[in-house]
């Protein structure tokens, strides 16, 4: 079984840059792509950016040019950095594989921009 521990979230003043991580237990979740999730009271999680097997990258429009997901070379550690942050970027950030599996969803880490 995987269990994912995201950390590094807090609070950020708008314009502001923040790097968040995702530590995962052994090494099932180095075999799948990986992404980060965001999810925000009374809405779906949603897929910000996703890192394939081959490291081909994928993001949200949303945060295109902005946010950035990188990983070690064991591939159990997964990385966000977090550029110009909004308001509306304000969510807990969870990680997962890219597609999700349920059981494998951590706590997550909250972001929040506010000056």
């Amino acid at each position: 079984q995987v269990q994912l521990v995201e950390s590094g979230g807090g609070l950020v003043q708008p314009g502001g840059s923040l790097n968040i991580s995702c530590a995962a237990s052994g090494s099932l979740f180095s075999k799948f792509p990986q992404a980060w999730y965001r999810q925000t009271p009374g809405n779906q999680r949603e897929m910000v950016a996703s890192i394939s097997l081959d490291d081909s990258t994928n993001y949200a429009d949303s945060v295109k040019g902005r946010f950035t997901v990188s990983r070690d070379n064991a591939k159990t550690t997964v990385y966000l950095h977090m550029n110009s942050l909004k308001p509306e970027d304000t969510a807990v950030y969870y990680c997962n594989a890219y597609p999700s599996v349920r059981s494998w969803w951590g706590q997550g880490t909250q972001v929040n921009v506010s000056s």
